[in-house]
């Protein structure tokens, strides 16, 4: 069995004591790449711009990162977190310039405690860390501090994809309490994902006593399907294209919003509401 490759305790020290780690989880109501792919293009906007980036893939159902990136088959934290292999065997850098990690899912109360404690460490350590997340069964994250995250869910034109993540909006609400959640429109034009969103904004204000906060939009973009088919991020493969310009704009939009993190329960305002 082979031991951490830290000191957990003085790691849970100077997460205790340190600043908030800088945690996004994302959510989807949109179909099963859809995330994935964004995340991944996100992530490449926000390494070419000078960041450390780590993504933390949480899905068991949904297709994520790891998954999408053939990184999933593999150890995972937890377990680390069992301390069955070293924490340097499940940190993954990838050829888009951030580094991906498999979380597994806990199966016990005992694997939920260490997870959590492992996933704090770990993001600690880390520079930005976006999380690829789903929801249990019960409407509860894999791990509390996905809870108190920026919790950022993304949404199609679709009525489909829009009714879905109102509902996950409410159901979020119901188990997290009042806080506000950020918004992402993908396959949009500005002008769709402003309609999306004002619409979105106003029903959640009005029904959930719910702020959203817009965090842009990315439009539907063959470049992105190419890239992808390549192995590659849009904005390394075809920096002009439209895809590449949204997600360079995301990339300086998402960290401007970063020092507001850890204020009014963890979330940060992406944009106006």
């Amino acid at each position: 069995m082979a031991s951490f490759d830290f000191d957990q305790a003085e790691g849970l020290r100077r997460m205790l004591q340190g600043p908030r780690p800088r945690i996004v989880t994302f959510l989807s109501a949109t179909p099963e790449d859809d995330k994935g792919a964004m995340l991944v293009n996100l992530g490449a906007s926000l390494a070419q711009a000078g960041h450390e980036v780590l993504i933390v893939d949480a899905c068991e159902v949904d297709y994520g990162v790891a998954r999408r990136l053939g990184l999933n088959r593999g150890a995972s934290l937890l377990q680390v977190a069992r301390q069955e292999c070293a924490l340097n065997q499940v940190v993954h850098p990838v050829p888009q310039g951030f580094s991906v990690v498999p979380m597994g899912l806990p199966s016990s109360a005992d694997d939920t405690r260490r997870l959590a404690k492992t996933f704090g460490v770990l993001a600690q350590q880390a520079g930005i860390v976006m999380v690829d997340g789903e929801l249990k069964p019960d409407g509860s994250f894999p791990v509390p501090l996905m809870a108190t995250s920026e919790i950022v869910v993304q949404v199609s034109t679709s009525p489909t994809s829009i009714t879905n993540a109102y509902a996950l909006i409410k159901r979020l609400s119901q188990q997290l309490g009042r806080r506000p959640f950020g918004i992402l429109v993908t396959g949009a034009t500005e002008a769709e994902a402003k309609v999306v969103y004002d619409n979105m904004s106003a029903a959640a204000t009005r029904y959930l006593a719910v702020k959203l906060s817009s965090m842009g939009s990315v439009p539907a973009d063959e470049y992105l399907h190419r890239a992808a088919r390549l192995g590659r991020a849009v904005v390394d493969a075809f920096p002009l294209a439209g895809a590449s310009v949204a997600f360079r704009q995301l990339a300086g939009r998402f960290v401007h919003a970063m020092p507001q993190f850890g204020r009014q329960g963890g979330s940060a305002h992406f944009g106006s509401s």
